[in-house]
């Protein structure tokens, strides 16, 4: 069982950001499509955004991001973090038994985080609080990984890496970032952990529009390694690229996940550019994949992580 962001086909694939909801897969050889995983109106956005899944015996929480406001007139950016509970169900025809009201995980306070996020909308001109990640540390506290936007920060690039804790009574408290871009990069996305020999991997992907003026990095899977979840994080092969995309096709994959097992799942954006140079993604479906890319293998030795071939 996979969940996936999905939307309907559009002229222009761009639109498809207005529209997202999390959607549930079946995968063997390829993926199948099932159906949407919520009932429509069921959460508080007008659309739901990234976020991540655990399955604790038959019991599923779904984290997500909610996108704007349910029933807006006007698409906003406004971003909020959510968790939904179900469990698998024995009946046949069915796979889940019932989501739990969603509940708010925990709110920016211009403290840490950036509490606005409206925008242009263009890559990198919205303000972040997506992508949520929960990691149970080895002492038992439970934390919540996020992408988020530094609030002290007066640098128009000031992405950050997320971090909240899990009190006993469940209520998550933002602490500081576990990173921090803020001059060098807007957007630090999908941020999830991967424990491999004893050390935490962390890892996200951004894109080669959100670097700073002045920085010439690819868009990418990038990441940092760690002995423990408070740090110090050192950058996975001296610069934190882990993957880039293809010279030639700057804009060919994105969103990369690492799962336990370090397969490297991705999504296809628009491939067949064939343009080193290419700044904006073509128009039109032509060179639009929108669905899984095939997969990866990482091989993770210390500070050094590459493809395994």
């Amino acid at each position: 069982m996979w969940f996936a962001l999905a939307a309907p086909a559009f002229d222009d694939p761009e639109a498809r950001h207005a529209h997202a909801r999390i959607h549930h897969f079946h995968r063997t050889d390829r993926f199948a499509h099932i159906a949407a995983t919520f009932p429509d109106g069921f959460t508080p956005g007008s659309r739901e955004w990234s976020g991540s899944a655990i399955l604790d015996g038959d019991e599923v929480t779904l984290y997500f991001t909610a996108a704007g406001y349910r029933d807006e007139g006007t698409i906003s950016f406004q971003q909020r973090l959510f968790a939904s509970t179900t469990r698998l169900s024995d009946d046949p025809e069915t796979i889940f038994t019932g989501w739990s009201q969603p509940r708010e995980l925990v709110k920016p306070d211009d403290i840490f985080y950036v509490s606005q996020h409206e925008g242009t909308g263009q890559i990198g001109e919205i303000k972040a609080f997506r992508d949520p990640f929960p990691w149970t540390d080895s002492d038992g506290s439970q934390y919540l990984l996020f992408t988020a936007s530094a609030a002290q920060s007066r640098d128009r690039f000031n992405g950050v890496i997320g971090c909240a804790l899990r009190g006993e009574d469940g209520a998550y408290t933002a602490l500081a970032p576990l990173v921090d871009a803020c001059g060098v990069n807007n957007e630090l996305e999908r941020p999830h952990i991967v424990e491999h020999g004893s050390q935490l991997y962390l890892f996200w992907s951004t894109q080669a529009k959100v670097f700073a003026p002045g920085i010439t990095a690819p868009t990418g899977l990038y990441g940092a390694v760690a002995e423990q979840l408070k740090g110090p994080w050192r950058l996975l092969n001296g610069d934190g690229l882990v993957f880039a995309t293809p010279e030639n096709e700057p804009f060919q994959t994105y969103s990369w996940w690492v799962l336990p097992d370090l397969s490297v799942t991705s999504f296809v954006d628009y491939w067949g550019v064939d343009d080193p140079d290419a700044e904006r993604k073509p128009a039109g479906r032509s060179h639009f994949g929108g669905t899984f890319a095939p997969f990866l293998h990482l091989r993770l030795t210390g500070d050094q992580a590459r493809l395994e071939t």
